[in-house]
């Protein structure tokens, strides 16, 4: 599966109406992550990781350090 791929199908989900709350609020917040990685990677296809999206918001943070040896 591509990212575009899984924002389309992110998207689908939100639309049905049998979700209850806390799924929805959680598939927002996930598109959101997803919509910003994808605005700051255009060219990217596959799906970030959990990591790879909380570096890509939070680049300061210490476990997105990267160190040279």
């Amino acid at each position: 599966m591509e990212l575009q791929e899984l924002i389309n199908d992110i998207c689908e989900e939100i639309e049905t109406t049998s979700l209850n709350k806390q799924r929805k609020r959680y598939l927002n917040a996930y598109l959101e992550e997803l919509l910003e990685y994808q605005k700051h990677h255009p060219d990217a296809d596959t799906i970030p990781s959990s990591l790879e999206l909380f570096c890509d918001l939070n680049p300061n943070a210490l476990e997105c350090r990267i160190y040279n040896d």
